[in-house]
């Protein structure tokens, strides 16, 4: 019988924006030093509404600078591509993978077929987005590319998005529930997509996420893990540094 291999999961935290991004980007380097690490699986929240854009994102649009500058709402970027994302009153996952398939296409198909799976349980049917990737366009929810997943109705519930490095693969994905749909107005003039019911509750949607993980990925189990204080003090340093990039924009 194959020994099944680990996923280190650490449970939900509820942190600012650079905080998150910072623990994300830990568990990307921890794949490089550590010889069994093999994945790494987190769910979260965020301490207030808060904006992530995609590290491709240079010039922000004058209204969130406004909204910024107002303490109406919080930026940070993220390590991965895309646009950008509301996180109010969501779920965010990452999933740090050492050993991804190459091809980008593949290890999309992979990388949100468990999150497909487990949306199914809580009894939405959710499909992968067929439009084309759209540069000019600022929102992350406004398009439906391979990398999301939409309701039969084109509702976008799922978006997502990598970072490579050095061939492994850190992906970051949303999960809307119940955002704020004033400030999605102020910040994208736009309705937000309309989320089933079944979606909103929080600690159920983990559980099944969780349970399609184990069965996407059958060689490997979870295994809880703590952060320590050199893990923090590494994590701290990583939050300065993203801070500072915002900051600086």
């Amino acid at each position: 019988m194959n020994k099944l291999e680990e996923v280190l999961y650490i449970n939900p935290l509820k942190l600012s924006g650079p905080e998150q991004m910072a623990i994300d980007l830990f568990l990307l380097e921890k794949s490089f030093a550590e010889h069994n690490f093999n994945m790494a699986i987190r769910f979260y929240t965020w301490d207030g509404d808060w904006l992530s854009i995609g590290k491709n994102q240079k010039e922000l649009p004058k209204p969130w600078i406004e909204l910024l500058k107002n303490e109406q709402l919080k930026i940070v970027r993220r390590p991965s591509g895309g646009k950008a994302v509301l996180h109010s009153g969501g779920l965010t996952y990452a999933l740090i993978w050492k050993y991804p398939p190459r091809n980008k296409k593949e290890s999309y198909l992979k990388t949100t077929q468990w999150l497909k799976d487990g949306l199914k349980k809580a009894g939405v049917d959710l499909f992968f987005g067929t439009e084309p990737v759209n540069i000019s366009n600022t929102n992350c929810f406004s398009t439906s590319t391979l990398a999301d997943l939409v309701d039969k109705d084109k509702n976008k519930h799922i978006g997502s998005a990598q970072y490579w490095k050095k061939g492994h693969l850190l992906q970051h994905g949303e999960i809307l529930m119940e955002p704020s749909k004033k400030l999605w107005k102020k910040i994208f003039n736009a309705d937000p997509p309309k989320i089933k019911n079944e979606i909103k509750e929080k600690d159920k949607i983990i559980n099944f996420l969780k349970e399609s993980l184990g069965k996407t990925w059958p060689n490997l189990k979870l295994a809880n893990y703590t952060l320590n204080k050199k893990d923090k003090e590494i994590i701290k340093r990583l939050e300065i540094d993203e801070f500072r990039k915002i900051k600086n924009n």
